[in-house]
């Protein structure tokens, strides 16, 4: 039944076929044979790498280097392969454009190298990068492109969900349009994530989704200790339990912190409160090498509002 992945099979080569909010799609179909500096930034499986080889084979169908920076990511790629394409101009006289992929993985040392290359190279290059951090990427940078958060339209990627399911002809039965939804939301704005999630729960040509992780139960119980201040306890229980919310702490994080702002026995001070701790971890689980280290330490500090 699996010819192929679905992500691959249905992955778009036209700008029509992009989830993307109208602005973003209106502003890309503008672009012809000039085009600035672009960076898109937005979490993985969005479709930032799909867009960028759209552009440079449909929209400008032009002379192109792709590079995965987060392979490729030291000064020496810089000055050797991109600053070599970089520095002449095509054969047919249009732009050309380099992708870097995944750029906030380049090294300090290769950004700045970088910066010089889109300055001396403006007059037949141009760079479109990638990242799914923007703070990763120099400040020199990030002044010399236009930056687009690319993060889909939740109810767009509905579509596209319902659409490829159709077009698989897969039966999906009512008691499971619910679980459906459910889904979706809780793996939005990752499209990649959940065409494949939806894809292996539709093995025998009906959809039945057998791992639907109730989220609000996981967050009521980390606020019962949290508010008890049960915090060893609590670690205990997220550790043997991480199979629950399938061990994402950042993911956790996020639905406690629906949970608290829905909950109607907290002070709106407290909220607050609450809400701004919880950002600031969740900024941190990009960064840090032990997510559970630092959900542990967010829920710590907001025992002391309880």
């Amino acid at each position: 039944m699996f010819n192929n992945l679905w992500v691959e099979k249905y992955r778009p080569s036209k700008l029509d076929d992009m989830v993307l909010s109208n602005d973003n799609k209106s502003y890309f179909k503008s672009l012809k044979d000039e085009i600035p500096n672009l960076l898109f930034v937005g979490t993985p499986g969005i479709g930032k790498t799909t867009i960028a080889k759209i552009i440079v084979q449909d929209i400008l169908n032009c002379q192109y280097l792709y590079i995965n920076a987060s392979d490729e990511n030291g000064i020496d790629t810089i000055r050797s392969k991109v600053s070599s394409f970089s520095q002449t101009k095509s054969i047919d006289g249009k732009v050309k454009v380099v992708i870097l992929d995944e750029a906030d993985g380049i090294t300090l040392d290769g950004q700045r190298a970088l910066r010089n290359t889109m300055e001396e190279y403006s007059g037949y290059t141009r760079f479109i990068l990638t990242a799914n951090y923007k703070h990763k990427i120099i400040p020199a940078i990030q002044s010399r492109t236009q930056y687009f958060d690319l993060t889909p339209p939740l109810q767009e990627v509905s579509g596209r969900v319902v659409s490829i399911l159709k077009l698989e002809k897969i039966k999906v039965p009512d008691t499971e349009k619910t679980k459906l939804v459910k889904v979706i939301k809780d793996n939005y704005p990752d499209i990649r994530k959940t065409i494949n999630l939806i894809q292996k729960y539709s093995a025998t040509g009906t959809l039945t989704i057998t791992v639907n992780v109730d989220t609000s139960a996981i967050a009521k119980v980390v606020h019962d200790y949290v508010k008890s201040k049960k915090l060893t306890e609590l670690r205990k229980h997220l550790i043997e339990n991480e199979s629950e919310f399938q061990g994402d702490y950042g993911a956790l994080l996020k639905h406690y912190l629906n949970f608290l702002y829905d909950n109607t026995e907290l002070k709106e001070d407290t909220k607050r409160k609450a809400i701004v701790i919880i950002a600031e971890h969740l900024y941190r689980d990009a960064m840090v090498l032990d997510k559970e280290i630092n959900a542990f330490a967010c829920f710590c500090q907001l025992s002391d509002l309880t």
